[in-house]
């Protein structure tokens, strides 16, 4: 509890054994309220573990995406009265530690969104992030700010903390089910006039982290510049989306502050 604001971390889970207690450990436990895991049909035995360590858990019974893990783990977070949801990977990539300032930065009033990024800092490329995915991002970065109006140092962290009036009030069912759901939620938040803040986090890239391939980045890479476009011409009202059009705007949602 933060600021009278209960704080639930949730852990989207894949294959995520051999790193899960590491960074479940390294969670603010003191602060956070509660701690919700959604596991992706995993086969390495990734909930039984996180059961033997009292995580409340849900599994998917097929492997259904990043997207759809991450709308069970939102899902399951508003039932259980999360103010403040922090998305967590459980690979230990980012850090566990930052969920309090990530949390803080909301229950002060000051954000709607934070984002954890491991440009600001200059972190990225000494934490082990291959080269080119670190151009990748920065390219991506720069036309996503140029067409979607912002100045965010990223748009492809997987660290991410939400108030729950974002949760409630942004049609994130409607996004994909795959890896570009992270950025058409981001988008839609973008777009709506949510208060997006950014706190500089530092990531490692290691064998037992996940990532995904060249192959899958290219297919990612291409579904964020379609993404952009989108928004841009609603935006700019030139072509209205119903991605966008249903969202209610940050400017609606007083009632929340």
């Amino acid at each position: 509890m933060l600021h009278d604001h209960k704080i639930i971390v949730v852990l989207p889970a894949y294959h995520a054994r051999d790193t899960l207690e590491q960074t479940y450990r390294a969670l603010p436990l003191d602060l956070v309220d509660e701690v919700i895991l959604v596991d992706d049909a995993s086969t390495d035995g990734t909930a039984e573990l996180a059961r033997e360590l009292g995580i409340c858990t849900f599994v998917h019974a097929s492997n259904q995406g990043y997207g759809a893990n991450q709308k069970t783990c939102y899902a399951a977070a508003r039932s259980a009265g999360a103010d403040i949801v922090v998305m967590v990977h459980p690979d230990y990539q980012y850090e566990p530690r930052l969920v309090s300032a990530m949390a803080g930065m909301i229950a002060s009033g000051v954000y709607d969104v934070v984002l954890g990024s491991r440009i600001v800092g200059g972190g990225a490329l000494k934490g082990g992030m291959p080269w080119w995915k670190y151009v990748a991002n920065r390219v991506l970065t720069l036309v996503e700010n140029w067409l979607l109006g912002a100045k965010l140092s990223e748009y492809h962290t997987g660290y991410r903390a939400y108030h729950r009036r974002v949760l409630e009030s942004v049609p994130f069912t409607d996004n994909s089910d795959d890896f570009v759901f992270d950025n058409e939620f981001l988008a839609q938040i973008i777009i709506g006039g949510y208060r997006v803040g950014e706190l500089s986090c530092p990531t490692r890239y290691f064998p037992e982290a996940s990532s995904i391939d060249f192959r899958h980045s290219v297919v990612y890479g291409l579904g964020v510049l379609r993404v952009a476009l989108e928004g841009a011409l609603h935006r700019l009202g030139i072509k209205s989306h119903p991605r966008y059009k249903r969202a209610a705007p940050a400017d609606a949602l007083e009632k929340y502050r």
